[in-house]
């Protein structure tokens, strides 16, 4: 994929993402350390919950000693790391691509019992998390990954990585609308500006466009079309940071090609 000219302030690298950005500040660690049962946890050798008993029952080492204290501060690529007295070691990092029917929500479970994201990607392998989200009603390309930092890099808004959607609205959408769009609409104190607005079919019942945004807000093209007076009936998500969503059927998954990796490591990476 050839490289593209970029303008704005420079992107963060990928090893600038700290993990738990965004989050409540826990206790100050030494940098470049975490806890010792996140560890497990981002390592692929226990999921969260299990680490912490695992610690708690006194079966894990760290560096030939037992360790007893779930937040104990490791570096975890320089840690020897035993469990039960079996040293183990981190599990490669895995990165799949979803299509996500519609009716589906992107959590690990739902409360009233409709069917998850995660139950789609179970086989795929242990302790995947889903980067980002799509509504209930929205459907197309979905990445999941066991890591963290890439994860946490591809959702910062200070790296614009793109996304691309197929949408379909009611009714016509003019030409005033469409660059109303394309300047920006204020939600919530806020401007959101598309990257790119591409009319591709419209009739005096629906219109069938391609937008490409840089950010993922909660329901933000819904919000947008809405804004203009347009109610959202489809949209798919057909890109993420140069990956496509391609022919894969709904329902179905795959791991990502070595270059696919590669053009979404670009996305976050120094230039």
């Amino acid at each position: 994929m050839a490289a593209r000219a970029r303008s704005g302030p420079p992107r963060r690298a990928l090893t600038a993402c700290a993990p738990g950005a965004g989050r409540p500040a826990g206790p100050r660690r030494p940098a470049g350390t975490v806890s010792l049962e996140r560890a497990l946890s981002k390592l692929g050798m226990a999921s969260r919950s299990d680490a912490r008993s695992l610690i708690l029952a006194g079966r894990v080492a760290v560096d030939g000693r037992v360790v007893r204290d779930p937040g104990t501060a490791i570096v975890p690529e320089r840690a020897r790391i035993a469990i039960d007295g079996e040293a183990r070691e981190a599990a490669a990092a895995l990165t799949v691509l979803l299509h996500k029917p519609r009716g589906v929500v992107t959590t690990r479970r739902d409360p009233e019992g409709r069917p998850t994201a995660y139950e789609l990607v179970r086989d795929a392998g242990a302790h995947l998390q889903a980067i980002g989200r799509l509504d209930l009603a929205s459907s197309g390309l979905l990445l999941f990954t066991t890591d963290t930092r890439l994860s946490d890099a591809l959702l910062d808004p200070a790296n614009a990585v793109p996304r691309v959607y197929v949408v379909t609205v009611r009714g016509s959408v003019d030409d005033t609308s469409l660059g109303t769009l394309s300047r920006g609409i204020t939600i919530d104190g806020a401007p959101v500006t598309p990257r790119r607005v591409t009319l591709r079919k419209r009739s005096g019942r629906e219109t069938h466009l391609l937008v490409e945004l840089v950010e993922g807000r909660n329901r933000e093209i819904r919000r947008l079309f809405a804004a203009i007076g347009h109610d959202v009936t489809r949209l798919l998500r057909v890109s993420f940071g140069g990956v496509e969503l391609g022919t894969l059927p709904p329902g179905r998954w795959r791991p990502l090609t070595y270059d696919e990796l590669r053009t979404l490591r670009g996305e976050v990476e120094s230039r």
